[in-house]
């Protein structure tokens, strides 16, 4: 096992955005907060809100799949209690949630995007299935996350949204 973790630091030293890269930085900082919960809990309570009857449905099953996926994601990282590399950049998140182990916004981005991909619309699937793997890296660029960790939230969220959809349709 230390030896998987020693492979698992080494790949996410490699990743990881020095501060002197503030062009990146910027654009990674932009992506690690686009999958925010409460980015997508606004957004969708807005289309809630808002939406024709088709888009209310639609968002309301996408908000609940990601209020069920955040409570499952909780769960492991208590489990696990895994902590957060060292770092500066993102001290709300290390306040509020110390733990790495999943990421939670690697499994919400690859949620929405297997959801996307499965309910639709279809003009947003192939920019989705851009944005989530890019959300996911930026977490690590940022110095957040482990490499283990976005590919624990990739798994974790695809495995839900298989879920949801066997569920929901």
């Amino acid at each position: 096992m230390q030896r998987l973790l020693a492979v698992d630091n080494r790949w996410t030293e490699a990743l990881r955005l020095r501060p002197a890269q503030r062009g990146l930085r910027a654009v990674a900082a932009f992506l690690a907060h686009s999958g925010d919960s409460w980015f997508w809990g606004a957004g969708l309570v807005v289309l809630i809100w808002r939406g024709d009857p088709g888009q209310r449905a639609w968002g309301l099953q996408l908000l609940l799949a990601i209020a069920g996926l955040a409570a499952v994601v909780l769960v492991i990282k208590f489990t696990f209690r895994r902590r957060r590399p060292e770092g500066e950049w993102g001290s709300l998140y290390r306040m509020t949630d110390p733990h790495s182990f999943p990421s939670g916004h690697a499994a919400r981005a690859f949620l929405i995007a297997a959801l996307v991909f499965a309910w639709g619309p279809m003009w947003l699937v192939p920019i989705i299935l851009v944005w989530a793997p890019l959300v996911a890296v930026a977490r690590v660029a940022m110095g957040l996350h482990y490499l283990s960790d976005i590919a624990g939230g990739a798994v974790l969220g695809l495995a839900a949204a298989l879920v949801v959809i066997e569920v929901v349709g």
